[in-house]
């Protein structure tokens, strides 16, 4: 998929190169990727558009061909009903100053500066929710790490997180905090850089909770995420903090918590 997915693939493609059965190789790879062949890669051609949307200075129609799409149109809606965005509204400068895109070949993390930057200021909080306390594993030989914790309604996100939190972590166990996390059931998703890296593939690591939390309102939930360096098999994530239309917003930090939680405003 990551090397033919310009060209059409169907799940009868896929089952032949591994020699088993289309049921047989959907069952497996939804075992071992939690997500279906069908879902990873449309996450692998709709990553392709965003990366070329925002690096490149090709046409829509020559990015809809790049990607497997045979229709502008058809790639559009997908595009806009996944992401929230249309593909020329995330050309936006909002857009791509705050990405963050993890994958093998195309990487990138905003400061924490930038975020603030964005923000405009703290503003209070206009909805009530819960909130996350997480503890963030950071194995030693990774080093120190710059951390996005994000709170995400689909485990392969397209578009930016209802709520999230930016640390640095650089001890095995770091305490995060979120606060004003909507009520209801998400998947809760880290992205970390290590500024001290010396290859392109110990720059990043991720971690995810192992499936969708409940967040109940005027509740603290608590839950421990381990990061691991990327796999072949992980789908590529981009997702922006930011929109066309609205910048990131700020929530001040609850009593007790440090001024780096956030809340991203939708």
């Amino acid at each position: 998929m990551h090397e033919r997915y310009s060209e059409p693939i169907t799940l009868k493609n896929l089952a032949a190169e591994v020699f088993v059965s289309p049921f047989h190789f959907s069952r497996t790879f939804s075992k071992i990727t939690g997500v279906t062949p069908g879902r990873y890669l449309t996450a692998v051609r709709i990553f392709e558009a965003k990366r070329l949307l925002l690096t490149t200075s090709l046409t829509i129609s020559n990015i809809v061909c790049s990607v497997g799409y045979s229709s502008v149109g058809t790639f559009t809606s997908r595009f806009t009903r996944s992401v929230g965005m249309t593909p020329t509204q995330y050309r936006a400068p909002e857009v791509r100053d705050l990405l963050v895109a993890v994958s093998p070949q195309f990487q990138r993390m905003p400061s924490l500066e930038l975020l603030q930057e964005a923000g405009g200021g703290l503003i209070p909080a206009q909805r009530a929710g819960g909130s996350i306390a997480g503890k963030i594993q950071m194995p030693a030989e990774f080093g120190p790490g710059n951390v996005l914790l994000g709170v995400f309604a689909d485990p392969i996100p397209q578009r930016g997180p209802v709520a999230f939190t930016h640390v640095a972590a650089d001890s095995w166990a770091t305490e995060a905090f979120i606060g004003n996390v909507p009520a209801g059931r998400w998947v809760v998703i880290a992205i970390a850089e290590h500024p001290a890296a010396t290859t392109p593939e110990e720059r990043f690591s991720i971690g995810a909770t192992r499936g969708p939390i409940t967040i109940k309102e005027g509740e603290v939930t608590g839950l421990t995420v381990q990061m691991r360096r990327m796999r072949p098999i992980d789908p590529p994530l981009a997702i922006s903090l930011g929109d066309a239309n609205t910048p990131v917003r700020l929530s001040p930090p609850a009593p007790g918590i440090a001024a780096g939680d956030r809340l991203l405003r939708c």
